[in-house]
C-alpha cells in the first residue's frame, strides 16, 4: 500500500508544479497582450485589423443592455403608467396614422404603439423589438384583438421590406434624449424604409443643458467641498475619482431643483425627418446670463419632444406635467456662486452622443461689472 500512495504523492507534487508554471505563463502572456493591446489601440490604423471600433464596442454594450432592462416588466410598467407619455402618444397616433397607411412601430416593447395604429386603420403594423419583451407583446395583441400587426424579433438595423412605409413611430428617447440610439435607428429606417414624405413620430425635440441650483436640504457637494462638523475634507481634492458616472446623477424628483440661474433655451433643435448624425456637433459653447441669484450645482439635461404647435412631452426639472418616467440628469460641478447679470460661460464636448462616458463638460465664471472671468475654468468632466 505504501508504494501506491508515494507514487500518487509523486504525481500531485508534479501536477502543482506544472499549475504553477502554467499559471506563471499564462500570466505572462496575459501581461504581454495586455500592454501590446494598449499599444494597438493607440495606433487607429493598426486597431481596425484586431479590435472592433469603440463606437461599436459601445453599441454592442448597449443591445445587449437594451435587451435585459426593456424586458423587464417593472421598466415596461413604468412607462406604460407615465401619464402624460401615454397621452402624448395616443394623440400623435390619432392625429397621424391614417386608415390604410403602413407603419413601422420601432422598439415596440409590449405593442402599445402598435396596438393605436392599428386601431386607426393601418394596413399593416411591423412591430420591432430585439427584447424580449416581444414575446408578451403578441400575447397582448391576441387577447386585444389587434390585428394587423406583425410582430418581428430583430434590430432595427437587419429589418427590411421590400415596400416602403407611411410612417415610423417610436419611442427611443433616453433620458439625454440622444443616449438609447435614437439618431442613429430611426434615420437609419428613414433612409432605408420610409417612402418620400413619409413621416416620423415624434420627429422634433429641443435638447437643453441648463445650470441649476439644488435645493438646500437636498445638495450633494462633491466630497473635497465638504466641512462637515469643522472637519475639513479638501484635501481630498487631488484624489477625485476617475469614473465618469461619478459626474453625473440622475432624477426624476420635482422637489430636487431649486431653479434655473438663467432663461431656459434650447440647446440644440433637431428633426428627425432631416438630420444627419454626422453632422451633429460635438463642441457646444453657450452663454447664460443669471436671471436668479444662486449657487452653480450642475447642469440639467433634459428634453421636449414636439408633434405639432399644441403637442409635445417634456422632462424638464422644473415642469410639473412632465413625463415622470424619464429622468433628467445632472452633471455635477463644483460649486459656483452668481449674482444677477454675471455670465455663465458653459463648453459641452462630446465624442458620442448615445454614449455618456464620452461627455465632457465645464463652466466659467464672468462678472457683470468686468466681463472678465473671475474664477478658472472648473476642468473638463
Amino acid at each position: 500500500m505504501t508504494g501506491p500512495r508515494l507514487s500518487y504523492a509523486g504525481f500531485h507534487m508534479f501536477y502543482q508544479r506544472l499549475q504553477r508554471i502554467s499559471v506563471a505563463g499564462f500570466s505572462f502572456w496575459r501581461r504581454v497582450w495586455a500592454r501590446g493591446s494598449d499599444w494597438i489601440r493607440d495606433h487607429p490604423s493598426l486597431a481596425a485589423w484586431f479590435f472592433p471600433s469603440r463606437r461599436e464596442e459601445a453599441d454592442a454594450r448597449y443591445r445587449s443592455f437594451n435587451d435585459r432592462y426593456f424586458s423587464s416588466f417593472f421598466e415596461q410598467e413604468r412607462m406604460l403608467a407615465d401619464r402624460p407619455r401615454m397621452d402624448f402618444y395616443h394623440t400623435a397616433v390619432t392625429r397621424h396614422v391614417q386608415p390604410g397607411d403602413r407603419v413601422i412601430d420601432l422598439g415596440t416593447g409590449t405593442g402599445i404603439l402598435a396596438a393605436f395604429a392599428a386601431r386607426q386603420g393601418a394596413a399593416k403594423v411591423y412591430a420591432i423589438d430585439h427584447s424580449q419583451i416581444i414575446e408578451q407583446a403578441k400575447t397582448l395583441a391576441a387577447h386585444n384583438a389587434i390585428e394587423n400587426v406583425e410582430f418581428v424579433a430583430v434590430h432595427s438595423k437587419e429589418f427590411s421590406l421590400e415596400e416602403k412605409v407611411d410612417v415610423i413611430l417610436h419611442e427611443q428617447m433616453g433620458d439625454c434624449l440622444f443616449d438609447e440610439a435614437m439618431v442613429a435607428n430611426v434615420t437609419d429606417l428613414r433612409d432605408r424604409l420610409l417612402k418620400p414624405g413619409g413621416l416620423i413620430v415624434p420627429s422634433c425635440f429641443d435638447f437643453y443643458c441648463e445650470p441649476i441650483q439644488v435645493r438646500n436640504d437636498r445638495v450633494v457637494p462633491f466630497i473635497w467641498e465638504l466641512n462637515v462638523h469643522g472637519v475639513d475634507y479638501s484635501c481630498l481634492m487631488n484624489e477625485r475619482p476617475l469614473e465618469a458616472d461619478y459626474y453625473r446623477f440622475v432624477s426624476s424628483d420635482l422637489g430636487i431643483v431649486s431653479h434655473f440661474l438663467g432663461e431656459p433655451e434650447p440647446l440644440l433643435s433637431v428633426d428627425l425627418h432631416t438630420l444627419d448624425e454626422a453632422t451633429m456637433p460635438r463642441d457646444l459653447r453657450f452663454t447664460r446670463t443669471v436671471t436668479k441669484a444662486g449657487r452653480l450645482d450642475g447642469l440639467a439635461i433634459y428634453f421636449v419632444a414636439r408633434v405639432d404647435d399644441d403637442l409635445s412631452l417634456s422632462s424638464d426639472p422644473m415642469d410639473p406635467g412632465r413625463a415622470p418616467h424619464w429622468g433628467f440628469r445632472i452633471l455635477r460641478s463644483e460649486q459656483t456662486y452668481f449674482e444677477v447679470g454675471d455670465k455663465i460661460d458653459v463648453c459641452l464636448s462630446v465624442d458620442h452622443w448615445p454614449e455618456l462616458d464620452t461627455w465632457h463638460w465645464c463652466h466659467v465664471k464672468r462678472r457683470c461689472r468686468s466681463g472678465a472671468p473671475d474664477a478658472r475654468p472648473v476642468p473638463l468632466r
